[in-house]
């Protein structure tokens, strides 16, 4: 990834962090995308601390559910870089809270943030890609959205959406020499269940106890990187026994219900 331009959004906490400062050491140009500048900017002084210049470097601060200001976003990009290699969609938000207690409010949060955001920013930055005949989009999916788990019925549903849409969205590019990756965690240790949203849409403020016995954070982005360096199409990444449930729900999806049913 030496000298090439790599976007990625959520990049001020977890996964989207740990990518960025490992992209920073192999020599990539980074745009760095969240809804707190400040964080972004301590995350940039990470990866300048990696060996990156300060120019190589664009701290761009983006709600990916504006979907008005996504196209200035684009053109500041390929004003200061001149293209976009790779967009990595990271931005997101879980959820905590069974069906009957969750406001209609909060799913409609999870989809614009978790699907719709990803996909508005995807438009965005496809015609650049299209008209050069090269990049990679990839998009942070989960095991949730391969199974359904307990209360996070607006959470799967949102990553079931981001897995369909990209999926299909290969089917139209790949043959353009565009690439699209879809990154399928477990349980990683991130502030994930502390940041979601329970049923009335307060924050959740918990960590699971799954979430805190999961794959450290800068391990689950070594094995991302290496796989979008291959340009691998989907790449699963945690070591728990939610990783198994990738291979049940091919084998045997009344099984995987059972197993669900009882984690209740």
């Amino acid at each position: 990834m030496t000298d090439r331009t790599i976007w990625i959004t959520g990049a001020s906490a977890g996964i989207g962090e740990a990518l960025a400062a490992r992209f920073a050491q192999e020599g990539a140009r980074l745009v760095l995308s969240a809804r707190r500048q400040s964080e972004l900017e301590r995350v940039a002084e990470r990866c300048r601390n990696k060996g990156l210049s300060a120019d190589q470097v664009l701290v761009l601060p983006l709600d990916v559910t504006d979907w008005e200001a996504l196209p200035g976003a684009v053109q500041t990009v390929l004003d200061q870089f001149g293209g976009i290699d790779l967009l990595i969609n990271n931005a997101g938000l879980s959820q905590r809270s069974l069906c009957v207690d969750t406001d209609m409010s909060v799913y409609r949060q999870l989809m614009e943030v978790d699907v719709m955001g990803q996909i508005a920013l995807t438009k965005a930055v496809l015609p650049h890609m299209l008209e050069r005949g090269t990049g990679h989009i990839a998009v942070t999916a989960s095991v949730a959205g391969k199974v359904g788990a307990p209360t996070r019925t607006g959470y799967c549903a949102a990553k079931h959406a981001v897995m369909g849409f990209f999926d299909a969205l290969r089917t139209e590019v790949e043959g353009q020499g565009v690439h699209v990756s879809t990154i399928v965690p477990g349980f990683i240790r991130t502030d994930i269940s502390r940041n979601a949203l329970t049923g009335d849409g307060q924050t959740f403020g918990e960590e699971d106890e799954d979430i805190a016995g999961g794959m450290d954070v800068s391990e689950c982005a070594d094995v991302v990187v290496k796989a979008l360096n291959s340009k691998k199409r989907e790449i699963p990444v945690g070591k728990g026994k939610e990783m198994a449930a990738l291979w049940v729900k091919r084998l045997s999806p009344e099984m995987l219900f059972r197993l669900a049913r009882a984690s209740k």
